[in-house]
């Protein structure tokens, strides 16, 4: 019921705050899946509220990953312009790339899913605490974990 009275809404809030269709679309079906998922532990007084604080929040976050990645892409460009060999740098860098994939494949279930949020998604350790209902000290845990791993995994590069 909430849906059908409140996806407009929060999509509008999406979508005016990123002005992209689907992705706007995979927020609002994000926002009323957590909505669902966590309904019995949630104290809400106005729902409307919620979830327009929630699809704010969620394009905050959408953008400071685009952010993030547009950064890091620009610095890799950058780096490859002044370097005179740039594809031999962009193979290593592949390589090394295929190498930590491969490495967080081999991580534990939950482990792999706290280092993804953390690393790949830049979502801080209250945020992933929140999502996955686990403690901000255990979501460290889980990080420092799947860093020492990584560390000796990637000892010979």
């Amino acid at each position: 019921m909430a849906y059908e009275l409140y996806w407009e809404k929060v999509f509008a809030v999406c979508y005016n705050n990123i002005k992209e269709v689907e992705p706007a679309k995979g927020m609002v079906q994000e926002i009323f899946k957590s909505l669902w998922e966590r309904r019995s532990e949630l104290e809400i007084e106005k729902i409307e509220h919620y979830l327009i604080r929630s699809a704010k929040f969620k394009t905050f976050e959408y953008i400071r990953n685009k952010v993030n990645r547009q950064k890091h892409n620009e610095f890799q460009m950058m780096d490859c312009s002044v370097s005179s060999n740039c594809t031999e740098e962009q193979v290593l860098f592949n390589n090394l790339k295929e190498k930590v994939d491969v490495l967080v494949d081999t991580l534990p279930c939950q482990c792999k899913r706290v280092y993804k949020m953390s690393r790949e998604q830049g979502m801080s350790n209250k945020e992933i605490a929140g999502l996955l209902y686990i403690s901000e000290r255990a979501v460290e845990y889980h990080i420092t974990k799947a860093m020492s791993r990584l560390k000796v995994g990637l000892a010979s590069y």
